[in-house]
């Protein structure tokens, strides 16, 4: 098991750097993609990073270095990581519910395009015809993810052609010829059991026959992460063993060898990431005591959100007697952070570590209450690098106009 970042490594940065601060460690992100290579090296797997977990520049830089293709939700997502210095040969496009001059953009950058709706499919064989490879994402009507906000392929996801349209999705295929390089599903996030993942197989194995020009099976991301002490995550060995049985016999039956797609982001980053927040206020009454830190729901969403757990520790008073406290930000809302938490007693002016912070912690922050994103760094081969500084009041007004 990686071991987990030294406390004091993460109090030296918020000394330099000051807080509340999002912190990011390497070598964990090194050790979650060399574990899935492991898990899946007996079959031709390729993953794709899912840039929309967290799209720092030097995040994109440091997966890149490390072998690992990208991933892409939006138009700028791909020129994030061109800018990055990530080629168009290794970036994958996915999105929904956007204009086609978008995908015209996606296939203008060289990027590997899914499409999500028959009228996307339609609109790209008039424009494309058989001059592009295309993926399709289907839905494949599999409940599947720990929160129904990330759960993606079930029968009422806005998500994919559903598979109860393949007759129009083939008519369409036949009209434009169409080449159709790769078959695509995601059902959600937070997967523990590897029997969705086979299912999924399972699901476009048999749809294969009817598409001679695939030559990609692409499973989506999904795999889970613990966020609580003494939970599990998914087994990536058992979904690499699986996945690799199913393609075998699959290959045997039918001559066809096929390349499996991932597409993880939380798995590759979350675990890596720390949000760092002081402790500014200490206030009790009959019941409760909270503990009012320096961040809030404007910068980790995640816990009001999705109602998500966060580890907490107290890294400047790890050694005293444990006391339940509420955590909560400095927001003018309600913005609990940890509910009920027993930590080491808590004093003004102390550091928590919020931990896995990595994946959709800084890229969903906000300016809400005009209260600045924080800054970001990387702990990479024993030094500290600050990766983003601190917003400024000019940044806050950086767009406005007309004073």
């Amino acid at each position: 098991m990686f071991p987990r970042t030294e406390s004091a490594i993460l109090i030296e940065a918020a000394r330099q750097y000051g807080t509340p601060l999002y912190f990011y460690h390497a070598e964990r992100i090194q050790y979650q993609y060399e574990s899935l290579k492991q898990a899946f090296s007996s079959w031709d797997v390729r993953f794709f990073y899912a840039a929309k977990a967290l799209t720092n520049l030097h995040i994109l830089q440091y997966i890149h270095s490390l072998g690992c293709s990208v991933d892409c939700s939006s138009i700028n997502e791909i020129k994030i990581a061109r800018k990055a210095g990530i080629p168009s040969d290794r970036i994958l496009y996915t999105s929904n519910s956007i204009n086609f001059s978008e995908i015209e953009e996606a296939v203008l950058q060289g990027a590997f395009v899914n499409v999500d709706s028959l009228s996307a499919l339609e609109k790209f064989g008039k424009r494309f015809g058989n001059s592009y490879p295309v993926g399709i994402r289907l839905r494949p009507n599999i409940m599947a993810g720990g929160n129904l906000k990330i759960s993606t392929g079930h029968a009422a996801s806005k998500f994919g052609i559903p598979v109860e349209q393949l007759e129009q999705v083939h008519a369409l295929v036949s009209s434009y010829n169409i080449q159709v390089r790769t078959l695509h599903i995601h059902t959600g996030s937070e997967i523990k059991d590897a029997a969705i993942f086979v299912q999924g197989v399972h699901l476009l194995l048999n749809l294969v026959a009817d598409f001679p020009d695939v030559r990609v099976i692409d499973l989506g991301g999904g795999f889970k992460v613990p966020y609580q002490p003494g939970e599990k995550g998914t087994d990536i060995h058992a979904v690499g063993k699986e996945v690799a049985t199913l393609f075998s016999s699959f290959e045997q039956k039918t001559g066809r060898k096929l390349q499996v797609w991932f597409e993880p982001g939380k798995y590759m980053v979350c675990e890596a990431g720390y949000l760092l927040t002081t402790v500014n206020v200490i206030k009790e009454n009959e019941a409760l005591t909270f503990a009012g830190v320096d961040t809030g729901l404007n910068q980790l969403i995640r816990p009001m959100f999705y109602e998500a757990y966060h580890h907490i520790e107290n890294l400047t008073n790890p050694a005293a007697s444990v006391k339940t406290y509420q955590i909560v930000g400095n927001i003018c809302e309600t913005d609990t952070l940890g509910a009920d938490r027993e930590l080491p007693t808590i004093r003004e002016g102390d550091l928590l570590s919020i931990q896995n912070a990595g994946a959709y912690g800084f890229e969903m922050a906000s300016q809400y209450n005009a209260r600045f994103r924080p800054a970001e760094v990387f702990y990479k081969e024993g030094a500290l690098q600050l990766i983003r500084r601190r917003e400024t009041l000019d940044d806050l007004l950086l767009t406005q106009e007309g004073l």
